[in-house]
């Protein structure tokens, strides 16, 4: 079975987002991710950001680019929902470790926590109607 077919055949919630608008959204946030993550990865290589500012940038891009793999490859809703909530967790933890050094880092972040919130309500809610399957 194609993983779209396997994707369209689970029980998922009335307001899930169809894939376009889902593309559209990664495709404003992906390059904004790019160049404020890029500024504290610099930023930290110039040794002028300590690393525990730059820590959950990497640990927040590690688990968001695990997700995919994690959903579609593996097909595990449980694993790719305790990823999605990982990605939550690590972003609102680089938020708050770029305030102090790079404010406008954390303000671009905002339209990414927002969509990660309902991206994370989204695969709880897709584990929750689904558990039973797993």
């Amino acid at each position: 079975m194609e993983w779209l077919q396997w994707y369209d055949a689970l029980a998922k919630p009335s307001w899930t987002p169809d894939p376009e608008t889902i593309r559209t959204v990664w495709a404003f946030l992906y390059p904004v991710i790019g160049v404020s993550f890029g500024t504290v990865f610099v930023q930290y290589l110039r040794g002028k950001l300590p690393a525990r500012v730059a820590l959950p940038f990497a640990l927040n891009l590690i688990a968001n680019l695990a997700f995919m793999p994690l959903f579609v490859g593996l097909r595990s809703v449980p694993v790719s929902a305790a990823d999605i909530v990982a990605v939550w967790v690590t972003l609102v933890w680089a938020m708050a470790a770029a305030w102090p050094h790079l404010r406008w880092v954390t303000l671009s972040q905002v339209p990414y926590l927002v969509w990660v919130t309902i991206a994370s309500t989204l695969q709880l809610s897709i584990l929750a109607l689904n558990s039973s399957t797993e």
